[in-house]
Parts: structure tokens; C-alpha cells; sequence
């Protein structure tokens, strides 16, 4: 099992526009041979101390059933497609990927 996390931070005051067109592409990604979960999530507001929070970053969870098909995630058009539409809404982004063990 692969997982990704994926750390999107948005110009400011962007986000819900951010994630307007992500949310566009989520059913497409989620048919994707190999996907076994995909979407957005933002910092909850609690009182825990460690917690950094930042109101224009998306973290998105990710799993797959291998890295072949997260390497056909990324050259999928319908994300060859998305990527442009969201290039002038994002500062970063920090990619893991991680395996199970």
C-alpha cells in the first residue's frame, strides 16, 4: 500500500477556491485503477497545543494499491487537466510518499 500526503498551501485567502476545483476531480481520481482513497481535509480547530494550524493549507490523504498506479494518478489527463487550473491559487506544495509496513 502506498500513501501520500500531500500539503498544499494556497495564496491567502484562496483556499475555498482551491478546493472548488479540486472537489471537480475527486470522483474522477477515485475511479482510477488503484485508488483506494482520495480527498482534502483542512486544520479542525481544537485547543491542543501542539497542533499548527494555518486557515489557507489542504492536506490531502491519499492511498493507493501500488506506486504504478500513483505514477498513472499523475500522468492521468483529467490531472494534466487540473493542475493548470490551480497553479496561480497555490504558494507550495509538499509531497510524502510513504509505504506501509
Amino acid at each position: 500500500m502506498i500513501i501520500v500526503v500531500a500539503t498544499v498551501l494556497c495564496q491567502p485567502g484562496r483556499r475555498d477556491d482551491f478546493l472548488k476545483e479540486f472537489q471537480a476531480i475527486v470522483p474522477l481520481v477515485r475511479a482510477e485503477d488503484g485508488c483506494v482513497e482520495y480527498g482534502p481535509a483542512v486544520d479542525a480547530s481544537t485547543d491542543i497545543s501542539a497542533q499548527d494550524t494555518n486557515p489557507d493549507r489542504v492536506t490531502i490523504c491519499e492511498k493507493w494499491e501500488s506506486l504504478s498506479a500513483l505514477q498513472a494518478h499523475l500522468t492521468a489527463p483529467h490531472m494534466l487537466q487540473y493542475r493548470p487550473k490551480v497553479q496561480n491559487l497555490v504558494v507550495s506544495t509538499e509531497l510524502r510518499i510513504l509505504e506501509s509496513v
